[in-house]
């Protein structure tokens, strides 16, 4: 605990501990305000456990989570009506103090000189020149002032991203087109299950960004805070403006690991692992090769989540190679999924319920993840079976495979893009914005009901590619995606059930079923998956070729 003063109203400091409120009380403090989200790191104590130890020690408390380097207008308004609020003066924390230095900054802005706030900051241990031109600007974000102006900006350098700016290209190769991204790599995210089966090296999986990036297309490097729609404008980590005339929101899906009470902690130890990451894939194989007999544990989180198949792939691919191996008869293999079906397609249901049987699988339904403790070997899960009261079930575990709860990436949930659940809200055939008619987005962020696979991804760009160049033209959108999205279901080593469906689970084979019938396990798709698929991603995806991806006429076309 510091005290850094920066008025007589208000002293920030960085993380405090609940010993500390006491001290907080006898410097003088009447309120204590929290700025640090919880669950930011795994030493950070709780905002219940501060709030407890400032009620007992008679002090005001609020809590005004605010995410690191993504302080919007609403939060300074929110900062200033609670300050004005509380009793003084107000002792303020978050991880180092600097958010809630910045927020002081900015609500002082339209009645403080520039040069009183940064020298009080700066007396305090803050530099604040990250924003001064947001303080500058009154405290608001300076849209009207753009750093860049791009005639297309895509938000988003993944999977979706690139196909798009790449069959934008395509189409016209004199298009001005900027991609937004801080990330130094790009993955292929759909053969980390084959590396946690020990099929793929990892490195098969992973490239650099800037070798992804279509030539002619300006990469900027940088997170995004905020959307202004209404100033075709989007707001960069530093207060930087990049301003445009279309936009293109494709930033994937946020992994919500924090949401397991002591998941990040035990991650790639103590036998918790998950295909989910890059680096933890590689763990996944070095236990299922391992392991010879105990409990293992696969989990699957409520619904949207990216490819809903792979938590259930990891679980067919681990217990086959136990199979193999003759340890199968001494491992207990358990299924623990919160929704109420084993695969969302009835029609595929028969197929992989095959392999259920075949690996004495147990299927636990209505089973949702809550907490784990990797050292004691526990998982907890929150059981809710229809018409019957919710209990929380402790189930032991030798090696647990966890898939992570899945959500809008945060600066998506609170923008003006968002429907209610948090997604970018789009007519989910044109791809385009429901009420931003120059935006459009596509990828696992989109609000449209399909499945969030890579293949679906693959559709949806050279749909948004055509509708956009057409609203360039000034002619009506004339590309309809159809919610195609394929789930390669790997019950085996050798062998595949290739999923493939579109909107109301409508059945949508990109082959002849003398080649490859879907409803069935095969060695073919498994062909297509391990030796086609990859290829297919880095060369022709990402490089604009649409090869079974042409993008099909609207209904009002």
């Amino acid at each position: 605990m510091e005290f850094r003063k920066l008025s007589d109203e208000i002293t920030v400091s960085p993380q405090i501990e609940a010993g500390d409120l006491e001290k907080i009380k006898q410097a003088g403090f009447r309120a204590i305000v929290c700025h640090r989200p919880d669950g930011e790191a795994a030493d950070q104590p709780s905002f219940a456990e501060i709030e407890k130890a400032a009620k007992e020690a008679g002090l005001e408390v609020r809590y005004q989570p605010v995410t690191s380097g993504k302080i919007s207008d609403q939060d300074i308004e929110a900062y200033a009506t609670l300050v004005k609020e509380l009793p003084k003066p107000v002792f303020a924390y978050c991880r180092t103090g600097t958010r809630s230095t910045s927020l002081w900054a900015l609500s002082q802005a339209a009645s403080k000189p520039l040069s009183d706030i940064v020298s009080a900051a700066q007396d305090a241990g803050y530099d604040m020149s990250g924003i001064v031109r947001r303080i500058a600007n009154k405290g608001r974000t300076p849209t009207a002032l753009a750093d860049a102006t791009h005639e297309i900006v895509i938000v988003g350098g993944g999977a979706a991203g690139i196909a798009t700016a790449s069959s934008l290209l395509a189409r016209d190769p004199d298009l001005d087109i900027a991609i937004i991204d801080p990330a130094d790599t790009h993955y292929y995210q759909p053969g980390w299950t084959l590396v946690g089966a020990g099929v793929f090296d990892p490195s098969f999986t992973v490239n650099t960004m800037a070798s992804v990036i279509p030539s002619g297309v300006k990469w900027i490097k940088a997170a995004v805070t905020a959307f202004e729609p209404k100033d075709n404008a989007v707001i960069l980590e530093g207060c930087r403006v990049v301003q445009y005339k279309w936009l293109v929101v494709c930033p994937g899906i946020k992994l919500d690991w924090d949401k397991v009470e002591g998941l990040p902690e035990t991650l790639g130890r103590n036998g918790v692992t998950s295909n989910y990451r890059f680096d933890l894939a590689p763990y996944t194989w070095e236990l299922v090769s391992n392991f010879k007999e105990g409990k293992a544990v696969f989990t699957q989180p409520p619904m949207p989540i990216k490819c809903a198949g792979a938590p259930q792939k990891v679980m067919y691919l681990s217990a086959d190679h136990w199979l193999r191996s003759g340890h199968l008869k001494d491992i207990d293999v358990g299924f623990y999924n919160a929704g109420g079906v084993l695969f969302g397609v009835a029609d595929y249901v028969p197929a992989l319920m095959e392999y259920v049987e075949r690996y004495h699988a147990a299927l636990n339904f209505h089973h949702n993840l809550v907490a784990i403790d990797g050292p004691a070997k526990k998982a907890w899960f929150s059981k809710t079976l229809p018409d019957t009261p919710e209990e929380t079930v402790e189930v032991p575990f030798d090696m647990i495979h966890v898939t992570p709860p899945q959500c809008a990436p945060d600066f998506i949930r609170v923008s003006p893009l968002a429907n209610e659940a948090g997604w970018v809200s789009v007519d989910q055939e044109t791809l385009r914005h429901t009420e931003f008619s120059n935006i459009f987005a596509l990828g696992d962020v989109s609000s449209a009901p399909n499945a969030k696979t890579a293949a679906a991804a693959r559709k949806q760009a050279p749909v948004v590619a055509q509708n956009l160049i057409h609203d360039i033209s000034g002619k009506a959108l004339t590309a309809a995606y159809d919610g195609y999205g394929s789930c390669p279901l790997t019950v085996e080593n050798g062998k595949i059930v290739l999923a493939e469906f579109g909107y109301g689970g409508k059945l949508m084979p990109s082959f002849p079923s003398f080649f490859i019938d879907g409803k069935k396990p095969s060695r073919m798709a498994w062909w297509l998956k391990e030796r086609i698929l990859p290829p297919i991603y880095w060369r022709a995806m990402l490089k604009g070729h649409e090869w079974l991806a042409k993008p099909k006429p609207s209904q009002g076309s």
